[in-house]
């Protein structure tokens, strides 16, 4: 979470708006644990990471869904070992994130 203060320190303070993923839970594999997080600014400006990638693109649709709308929400992203080797991800695993927009 430190690696992200600074970005959305500076998003804050040009006045635009901020949602905060973060990884609440893992099921099987995944390349980070429960704290991981990520901010997407309004404009789709992203600062850190919740997933090393493999599902980075869909968070980041989550999060600007989550400030247009204002409501927090709980999502799950994942695959099963095979499907992920299959499409070729690093691991499987599913992870639960908390999509929350920042309030100043």
């Amino acid at each position: 979470m430190k690696d992200i203060l600074d970005d959305i320190e500076r998003w804050r303070s040009n006045g635009r708006r901020v949602a905060l993923a973060r990884v609440v839970d893992v099921v099987g594999s995944g390349p980070r644990g429960p704290g991981a997080a990520m901010a997407v600014s309004e404009d789709g400006e992203v600062a850190g990471s919740v997933s090393g990638g493999c599902v980075e693109g869909a968070v980041v649709t989550e999060a600007l869904e989550v400030l247009e709308h204002g409501t927090p929400r709980l999502c799950s992203f994942g695959y099963s070992d095979d499907e992920a080797f299959a499409v070729g991800l690093t691991c499987g695993g599913t992870i639960s994130l908390f999509v929350e927009p920042l309030d100043w």
